[in-house]
């Protein structure tokens, strides 16, 4: 899958989970506009096809000491 193969709701999938890659299902639903089983099936795909190759913690080095 190409980026030009995204339609408007993979988009705001990958917005969605770019912003708080922590979201449940459930939420990144009622977010993008569909139910939960669409979203995670997109998910999945987008994760086969290689557009979210993972997903990561930010640590704040000062912080941890």
């Amino acid at each position: 899958m190409t980026e030009d193969q995204l339609d408007r709701i993979d988009r705001n999938i990958l917005s969605a989970l770019g912003s708080d890659g922590r979201l449940s299902m459930s939420e990144l639903a009622a977010k993008v506009g569909l139910s939960k089983t669409p979203v995670q099936a997109r998910v999945k795909r987008l994760e086969k096809d290689g557009i979210i190759r993972g997903y990561q913690a930010i640590v704040d080095r000062e912080r941890m000491g």
